[in-house]
């Protein structure tokens, strides 16, 4: 944009929108990112067993866990569930085939499979097992008010109704509502919602000395009224099996929304001329976390759920992560009132410096050696000042989404990050090849300390790579946009936090990104 037009663009802004003039300087922030564009991030190496990843021996699981039990007593913990996503994408392959012609049967779908057709594969094993999921007597139910039969109509060769009422209403309706609110796991005495699974979660490591089981939902304003409803309905089983639950709810603020332009780079405008801004992704949930009153939070997302024959690795792994995140913080509240007060002499200014290098992995400026004491004091002080994350991560199985590894940013800083795929170059050889070597990926399996040595809650937002985020191709009323993604919460948004990563199992992580991985054996009930 010319300078004439940035200029109408703040007054516009200021006048149209009641902007603050911070608001208008992040906007056009936003607009020189697009005109930029976000640099790639420059990988060196993929972080790998004791190169990045620890692997704790079993005298350390029993120690972690006991500096757990020791936490329960003496923090506030919590988990935070960023639950807003709606379960769309999950069905994208069934309304795919609805949209093509509500006419084929099953043989159709047969052939078309044969020839390769993505979607006519997902919907025929959808169909074929369909009463393996924990939502078939549900469905049935709802089928049968219209006289419809799920089994009838597939031993007829049929099956379109079957995906109607499971992806629309006056169906289960599912692709239309919260991910959180479809029925993940089959029990004896019911069906679990994903927002169920996790408050039973959260029972066995998220709760406190006063028995509270504290846990934080973010949802969307369209999906309030049924997320309560059912997660109601989940602590009301809890508090007559004797217990408490807390839960809070945040929606994504409007004021994280992004600015969306044209191709050309010019703000994008809606039919009746006002300037359209989408959600951030689930970057902005950062303002989110930042709000919570809790000393120690795990963050897990809403897919990622396992049932109840699978759940005590998983609650084991939660306080391994969670001592392990409080040993830490001990050594650096420890070291930080040293450092603060000018009482470290050379000898702990040394031992300060090899648990940086040794236990944090930290990449100390080259010009260290040659500080005075109390530049270094100062230094130190500053790279540890820091929220604390220690990060799950699980052997990489192709799984889409980030993964751990050592890059450089723009200053010449090394540092382990989470790292999306869309954050790298894949047209420069060398970076595609370090991406594919990696062999770790990161489930999202979170442990966050977000309080200072002193107590005090630590500025999230100050700890984050403003210059990092997507750039998306989208579209609105037919017409294309370019879409900014705020940093990812786990990416560039914890990006200068003090990152600890550990290898934990496979059985950890059990995601349900399409609809067809709730067939997986993880989540089909004990034979």
């Amino acid at each position: 944009m010319t300078e004439p037009e940035k200029n109408n663009l703040k007054k516009e802004l200021l006048e149209k929108y009641n902007m603050s003039d911070a608001g208008v300087s992040e906007i056009l922030r936003q607009l020189k990112i697009f005109e930029n564009g976000i640099p790639f991030v420059h990988l060196i190496r993929p972080c790998k067993i004791n190169d990045g990843i620890k692997v704790p021996v079993l005298e350390q699981k029993n120690r972690y866990q006991e500096e757990y039990r020791k936490a329960v007593d003496n923090k506030l913990i919590l988990k935070f569930v960023p639950a807003s996503g709606a379960a769309s994408r999950m069905f994208k392959s069934l309304q795919a085939i609805l949209a093509a012609d509500n006419q084929l049967t099953l043989k159709d779908l047969e052939e078309q499979t044969v020839n390769g057709n993505e979607d006519s594969k997902a919907s025929l094993k959808f169909i074929h097992n369909v009463e393996k999921f924990a939502f078939y007597d549900e469905l049935k139910e709802l089928m049968s008010v219209s006289g419809l039969n799920p089994d009838k109509l597939k031993k007829a060769g049929m099956f379109s109704d079957i995906l109607r009422y499971t992806v629309e209403s006056p169906g289960l309706n599912y692709a239309n509502k919260p991910k959180g609110s479809l029925k993940f796991h089959k029990y004896p005495n019911g069906a679990r919602t994903a927002f169920e699974e996790h408050i039973i979660e959260a029972i066995n490591y998220a709760k406190g000395k006063d028995k509270i089981a504290r846990i934080h939902f973010t949802i969307s304003p369209e999906h309030n009224q049924l997320a309560r409803s059912i997660i109601s309905d989940a602590i009301e089983k809890q508090i007559m099996r004797n217990n408490i639950i807390d839960v809070s709810y945040s929606f994504q603020k409007p004021s994280t929304n992004t600015l969306a332009v044209t191709i050309d780079n010019k703000p994008f405008r809606v039919g009746d001329g006002k300037i359209l801004f989408r959600p951030g992704g689930h970057g902005a949930l950062l303002d989110n976390l930042n709000d919570l009153e809790a000393d120690i939070i795990f963050i897990k997302n809403i897919d990622n759920i396992a049932p109840d024959h699978l759940k005590d690795e998983t609650y084991k792994y939660k306080k391994i992560l969670c001592g392990l995140l409080i040993e830490i913080q001990n050594k650096l509240f420890s070291f930080l009132a040293l450092l603060e007060n000018s009482k470290a002499d050379k000898s702990k200014i040394d031992e300060i410096k090899e648990f940086c290098i040794n236990e944090l992995e930290l990449n100390l400026t080259g010009g260290f050696e040659n500080m005075s004491l109390i530049e270094k004091s100062e230094y130190l002080f500053s790279e540890l000042n820091r929220p604390i994350r220690v990060c799950g991560m699980v052997v990489n199985e192709g799984h889409p989404g980030g993964g751990p590894f050592w890059i450089k940013d723009g200053k010449g800083r090394i540092s382990k990050q989470v790292i999306e795929t869309t954050q790298v170059d894949l047209n420069d050889p060398n970076q595609k090849k370090i991406l594919e070597s990696a062999t770790h990926f990161s489930p999202v399996d979170l442990v966050c300390g977000i309080k200072s040595y002193k107590g005090e809650k630590f500025n999230l937002k100050n700890f984050t790579d403003p210059d990092s985020g997507l750039i998306a191709i989208k579209s609105y009323e037919g017409k294309e946009l370019k879409a900014l993604e705020l940093p990812g919460l786990w990416n560039g948004g914890m990006a200068n936090w003090i990152s600890v990563f550990v290898e934990v199992p496979k059985i950890t992580f059990t995601p349900v990104k399409e609809i067809n991985d709730l067939l997986q054996e993880e989540h089909q009930p004990l034979k």
